[in-house]
Order: structure tokens, then sequence, then C-alpha cells
């Protein structure tokens, strides 16, 4: 028989599940929900693109249709370089410069490698510095220094010309060609062309009998005279032994004399050299005088 007594009904439990408090302890998690927010997004994107591009038809009319965005822009006449201009060189040093460009006009500058432009116009002998830039109105303009030739140097390979720190210019055919330059010689001679300029203009007093200065085993220079005369310098000092020397000839006209060497390697102790003919005709007038 049922019971008369009407029971209460029991209360739910309102706390959650474990699983529920677990993805609700996952969700305050930083990092689970940025994966939520970007990363599934990104997969799902990543996914799409995949299967999309997977097709070889659509990925060439992809690069293709970039290719052809990027000709539109590069090929537009504001972006055309026309000419070229070089100022600062002339003559054989122009045409050089002009031959090492690989390229003719017109030409899109978003095709020009300034940098290695004026990397290939710098390695040219005669080149100094140099800077490539466009101008407006489509103009390649290359501005250069020259390397200015202070002497010809005389080396195992012939005659070349050579600027105030030695570095090469170009090649010289004839002592001839450039009357007006000093000649140097001498193995290292190029790598002292400071010391053999003050030389130079030093014996500028000695008149036209200067012909050059000779590096001597990579050490010292001789002064090279006409007549076969040297004045042989020191390793060190060698601008002041020349001026002593100078000196000498001012007063007693040495090198107007029947000498060969002036040999000033020896401060203490200068030592003049007499050519054969006055030595024999010396010995000869001692014999005589002994008789």
């Amino acid at each position: 028989m049922r019971s008369l007594i009407r029971r209460k009904p029991s209360k739910v439990d309102p706390a959650p599940s474990r699983w529920a408090w677990r993805m609700q302890r996952l969700m305050l998690t930083p990092g689970f929900r940025m994966a939520l927010r970007a990363g599934v997004p990104f997969c799902i994107t990543l996914m799409a693109g995949t299967i999309y591009l997977s097709d070889e038809e659509r990925r060439n009319a992809i690069t293709q249709a970039v290719a052809d965005a990027r000709a539109s822009i590069e090929e537009r006449p504001e972006f055309m370089v026309k000419l070229m201009a070089v100022d600062g060189a002339s003559g054989q040093l122009a045409a050089d410069i002009r031959a090492v460009m690989p390229f003719e006009f017109p030409q899109s500058s978003f095709d020009l490698d300034l940098p290695e432009l004026r990397r290939q116009i710098t390695a040219l002998n005669g080149v100094k510095t140099a800077s490539v830039r466009i101008r407006p109105g489509g103009v390649l303009q290359v501005d250069v220094i020259p390397r200015i030739p202070v002497a010809i140097w005389r080396n195992a390979d012939g005659l070349a010309l050579v600027d105030e720190g030695g570095a090469y210019v170009a090649a010289v055919g004839a002592r001839a060609e450039y009357p007006q330059l000093p000649l140097l010689a001498g193995e290292g001679a190029a790598r002292h062309v400071p010391e053999a300029l003050r030389l130079i203009r030093a014996s500028a007093a000695l008149g036209n009998r200067v012909r050059g200065v000779v590096r001597m085993g990579n050490r010292r220079w001789d002064v090279v005279l006409d007549r076969d005369q040297r004045i042989m310098l020191p390793e060190k000092g060698a601008l002041q032994a020349l001026e002593r020397v100078i000196a000498l000839e001012r007063a007693q006209e040495v090198l107007t004399r029947d000498v060969a060497r002036v040999d000033m390697r020896l401060s203490k102790r200068p030592t003049v050299r007499m050519t054969q003919d006055a030595t024999q005709a010396w010995w000869q007038i001692k014999k005589e005088s002994g008789q």
C-alpha cells in the first residue's frame, strides 16, 4: 500500500562534472584560447590554400598574374632609363666605362643593380672613385674621379703610368708619349712614388740633365743624369743627401767633371768615382810624373 506521506524531491548537485570542470579550466588557459582564435583559422586557411594550389594550372595562372602586374609597373615610362651620361672621364677611359655596361637602353630602373655597376666601374685601372645614380628624366648618371698620372714607371712588363699613390693607370707604348712626366724605374718604385717625386723636384736645380730615378734593391734611390752619371743616395735621408750634392755642384761643379758616380750612401764619407777614361788619364799623368 502506497504511503500517504509525501516525500521531498532530492536536490540536484550544482557542481559540474569532471569533464566539464576540465574543459572550463582549459578555456581559462591563454595558450589554448590563442590556439582557438588563431591556430584553427590558420590551419583551415592553410588547408584550403593547399588544396587550391595543388592544381598546376592554378599555380601557373597566379604566377603569370603576378609577373604581368610587376611588368606593368616596372615598364612604365617614368621608371625607364633611356640613356647614360659619364662626367669626369673622357677619351679611352669614358669608352672603357661604357664598355663595362652589359645592357642596352632603354632599360627598367628596377633591373639596374647600381652598387654592382659602381663596383665594375671602380675596378677599371683609370678610375679612382665613381658614383652611379638615376637622374630624373631617365638618365643613368655616372660621375667619375679619374686617376691622374704623375710619373712613368719602367718595370719588367714595360712602361706604365702611375698616380701619386703608385696605382696603375694605363700602359705606355713609348717614353716620348709623356715627355712631361718623370721616369721611375726599379723594383718597388711604384710603392714609393711620393718620395721619388720629392727627389725629382729637388733635382730640378740640375736642369735638363736629370733622366729619372731608379729604385735600387727595393731599399734606396739612384738619381740618373745624362752622360751616364749617377747620384747614389742612402736608404734614409735621401733628400738631404741629394741637396748636399746639389750644393757641391753649385760650389765646385763636381758633376760637370769626368765623374761617373757620386756615392752618398755613407753620409760621413761621400765618394766620387771618376769615369774610366778619366781614371786612365789620371794614371797616365801619375806615371809620367813619376818618371
